[in-house]
């Protein structure tokens, strides 16, 4: 029987604007774009990139000071961008 593997970022680091360059467990490595993705309340504070940058690996996920988090799953389906 196979274990089901979770998807989880294992490291981040800032990529410039509102790019992120993402390493998950799968030795998957991308940039990805968030600038789409930072729709709602949660995530209004960060449409300042100072803050934006501010982002730090936890619970498997990327997260910022303000709680704000997005599943690993959903960055991992993002496309890669350079």
């Amino acid at each position: 029987m196979n274990a089901m593997m979770f998807t989880e970022v294992v490291r981040a680091e800032y990529a410039g604007g509102y790019r992120v360059r993402l390493w998950f467990n799968n030795e998957t490595v991308k940039t990805v774009d968030l600038e789409q993705s930072l729709k709602g309340s949660v995530f209004e504070p960060l449409k300042d990139v100072e803050r934006f940058k501010r982002f730090h690996v936890r619970y498997a996920t990327i997260e910022w000071e303000n709680g704000a988090d997005l599943a690993p799953e959903y960055l991992f389906e993002l496309p890669a961008v350079e």
